[in-house]
């Protein structure tokens, strides 16, 4: 539980750094900022985010006794990718050459890729050998220097350039707090192996591969609008996604934490069967948490929005992430219910003829899809892509003939969702404000809870009713 309250304390922090951000820098820096992190996260992704997805599925309290190499092999492999990017980023300083985001900028983007990958790969392996007290520290450690020092460096200088410095400091920062922890003193250099690397990267290039391409449909999209539109409605539109994203993201990623580690420990104690009936029961809690989630989150958006979101900002906002809101959901559902299926079963590669989809039915739409005086096209094309992705998804899944959640799970997910939708919408007219959010808040949570607790839907009932009793 350590881990999840850290997370969800985490989640709060990123939300309120982003906006902070958004609000000192305005569109036109916030344009340049958004675009610059994005290009850092289609940097991470493409270069060492296999290593943190290898770590989440082999790293073990028990592999790091048995086989130091496994370590040992994946902190070399990042070394030498992070040389590479760092001279790669020295030779583009230097090459006189231009793009649309200044070589400065760019330079930074690279930096934090590297050191938001050394991040995340360290908590994947603190999340693995279950140190919960260890990830906690580390989490709280990052976002009071993002704090600190991205949000300080947006404040003073009001400059892309200072909040992109303070977002790399803050995570080396973070690192340095935990080293002790993150030390493995058997898993030395030499025992690094070629061999294990490529048999690695083997399972985990197809996951990359398809983050690659979700990623450049979200790039693609933030570099036309830059230059159909200017920096300032790329700033617009990126706040919404950016958000939305982190706010889905936030809940599946919160269960991921702690599910998908059970699901690994329960195939490395009891076998394949046992694995696959715990991913089964993973995808009904998702699905039960996140549908709610992504239809609360539409229906208290105009007092969000009102009491959140900068000045500058509202309207725009509330639009595009109204029009993005079902792309969301369908792209956490993926990575965090039905992509355990594939990585269980260690067959990955249909995730890439996926993404292949979401881009294809992106370029489509963009095609078809009328004109308009701002970015809307683009955000119901991507949208549309990531539901057309999800669908695909389930198709190749069910060619492994996984377990599936129970259809009662879903129906009544569904059921008390709606339920919920029907009883809170009238109130989405109501002035938006404090007062407005917290009783839509307390109505629809206290609906969908009394569906949950009536039918134990994805037994959570049973859950919790174990928690209040180990208490």
């Amino acid at each position: 539980m350590k881990v999840l309250a850290a997370f969800l304390v985490n989640t709060a922090f990123n939300f309120a750094i982003g906006l902070l951000v958004a609000k000192f820098l305005g569109p036109d820096q916030f344009g340049r900022f958004a675009l610059a992190m994005a290009v850092a996260m289609l940097i991470q992704t493409t270069t060492v985010e296999w290593i943190r997805l290898v770590a989440i599925r082999f790293y073990s309290q028990k592999s790091r006794a048995e086989e130091p190499a496994l370590r040992a092999t994946l902190d070399v492999t990042f070394a030498i990718i992070a040389v590479v990017l760092a001279a790669c980023a020295v030779a583009l300083m230097l090459s006189g050459v231009t793009f649309v985001l200044s070589n400065a900028l760019i330079g930074l983007a690279v930096g934090v890729s590297i050191a938001n990958g050394l991040f995340d790969y360290h908590t994947a392996l603190i999340r693995a050998r279950f140190l919960d007290s260890v990830y906690a520290r580390m989490m709280l450690t990052k976002n009071v220097l993002a704090l600190l020092l991205t949000v300080g460096g947006a404040w003073i200088a009001g400059s892309a350039l200072m909040a992109l410095t303070g977002a790399c400091l803050s995570m080396a920062g973070s690192l340095i707090s935990a080293r002790a922890a993150l030390s493995d003193e058997e898993a030395k250099p030499r025992l690094a192996s070629l061999e294990r690397a490529l048999e690695y990267a083997r399972y985990a290039m197809p996951i990359v591969a398809a983050n690659i391409l979700y990623l450049a449909i979200a790039f693609a999209n933030r570099a036309m609008v830059t230059h159909q539109f200017g920096f300032a409605e790329t700033g617009q539109f990126s706040l919404a996604f950016d958000i939305g994203t982190r706010l889905i993201a936030a809940v599946g990623s919160g269960l991921d934490v702690l599910l998908f580690q059970i699901a690994v420990r329960a195939q490395e104690t009891h076998g394949s069967e046992k694995a696959r009936e715990q991913v089964a029961t993973n995808m009904a809690i998702v699905f039960a948490i996140l549908l709610p989630a992504g239809v609360g989150l539409w229906l208290t958006l105009p007092s969000l929005e009102q009491l959140v979101v900068p000045q500058e900002f509202r309207g725009p906002f509330g639009h595009y992430l109204a029009l993005m809101l079902t792309g969301m959901f369908c792209f956490g559902l993926m990575n965090y219910a039905i992509n355990p299926i594939f990585q269980i079963a260690k067959t990955t590669r249909p995730l890439i003829a996926c993404a292949l989809v979401a881009c294809i039915t992106e370029g489509v739409l963009i095609n078809l899809l009328p004109g308009s005086l701002d970015a809307s096209r683009f955000a119901i094309a991507q949208a549309g892509a990531f539901a057309a992705a999800m669908i695909a998804l389930l198709f190749y899944a069910a060619t492994l003939k996984p377990r599936w959640p129970r259809g009662r799970d879903l129906l009544l997910t569904a059921g008390g969702a709606i339920l919920m939708a029907a009883i809170v919408y009238p109130m989405r007219a109501w002035t938006p404000g404090v007062v407005t959010l917290l009783v839509q808040a307390a109505v629809g949570g206290a609906i969908y809870l009394g569906v949950v607790m009536a039918f134990d839907i994805a037994g959570l009932r049973g859950q919790a009713m174990r928690l209040v009793r180990g208490r």
